[in-house]
């Protein structure tokens, strides 16, 4: 199979959404550069909803904030490949492009609302500090409350986010994220630490604004019930490489790569309860990753060929990182 074929294609041109290509990054710690993230590709299409998944540690959260280059710059020593929303590339632009595409383009909504809610300052004041333009901003900041199933009443608009259960505080984070109605959202773990009625409601939520509006959602998750309940397709992530990608409905149904198949294995039947279980072992830590299929150490499939380093496969409308979907002849050398 030719190089281009084992590349993952866009699956939206550049003026229409997120389209992101051969992404890598490279991280300044106090022990040493890391490079937590390697050559990711994915793209969001208006309208589309998007998850990237995978175990703690295996580069998501870092991936979504090298996006917006949302990292501290004392922490990111390079950032290669390319990242484009609409027709703006953001790798290497300057902050004036940067700053109108985080404004205008694309909002952001953070696992821990608590952390970035201002709690000296009413939450209708936060949303109304976002609104676009020198309108009616009341009318608009109550019509943003209201789209994320929250009262847009003066009395509300006037509440302090202590005052707020920890699933209000996630709405009018995303309320925040929606002023400015961007085209893409980013959603970091928004659901996390928040009760299964609450987490429902969120989910709801986002499905009927990304209905509504026709954004595209890019959600970064370890809970793969949430990817099925509210996602189109998935990337699955493992030690900073994009491992496996297409429809939710495919890849959860019939996974190809080992790491997802263990990771769906994994997850609580309770129509059929039985053994929990758990991958052995744990995620190489990105001083450490080892060479080859970066699974290996903890794949029951593990080959020979597996100590060098898979390319990406196209195939069927997926995409796989793994020797055991490529030509049969190389599994036998």
């Amino acid at each position: 199979m030719t190089a281009a074929a084992r590349r993952e294609q866009p699956a939206v041109a550049a003026g229409d959404g997120l389209v992101v290509e051969d992404l890598s990054v490279s991280l300044q710690t106090p022990q040493g550069v890391i490079a937590p993230v390697q050559a990711a590709t994915l793209s969001v299409a208006p309208g589309e909803k998007v998850a990237v998944v995978g175990e703690t540690g295996c580069g998501k959260s870092v991936l979504l904030k090298s996006l917006l280059r949302l990292l501290p710059p004392k922490v990111l020593q390079s950032l290669t490949g390319s990242v484009r929303v609409g027709d703006a590339e953001l790798v290497g632009a300057t902050s004036r492009v940067l700053n109108r595409v985080r404004r205008e383009d694309v909002g952001v909504v953070f696992q821990d609302a608590s952390s970035y809610l201002n709690p000296t300052m009413p939450i209708g004041e936060q949303v109304a500090e976002v609104v676009p333009g020198r309108g009616n901003t009341r009318a608009k900041v109550q019509e943003v409350f209201r789209s994320v199933g929250l009262p847009g009443t003066p009395e509300y608009l006037g509440r302090y986010p202590h005052e707020l259960s920890g699933g209000m505080r996630q709405r009018v984070m995303i309320a925040v994220a929606l002023a400015r109605e961007p085209r893409i959202l980013l959603a970091d773990e928004p659901t996390t630490a928040l009760d299964v009625t609450v987490q429902a409601g969120i989910l709801e939520r986002l499905d009927h604004l990304v209905q509504s509006t026709g954004l595209g959602l890019l959600i970064v998750t370890h809970d793969l019930g949430v990817v099925a309940e509210l996602c189109d397709r998935v990337y699955v992530m493992y030690a900073g490489q994009i491992v496996e990608s297409g429809a939710v409905a495919d890849v959860f149904g019939a996974p190809k790569h080992p790491y997802t198949s263990r990771l769906m294995a994994c997850v609580l039947d309770v129509d059929e309860p039985g053994e929990l279980r758990s991958i052995p072992g744990s995620v190489p830590s990105p001083f450490a990753f080892p060479t080859g299929c970066r699974f290996r150490d903890r794949c029951e499939q593990a080959l020979d060929v597996c100590a060098e380093e898979p390319g990406l496969v196209a195939e069927g409308g997926r995409q796989v990182r793994c020797w055991l979907h490529t030509d049969a002849e190389v599994l036998r050398t």
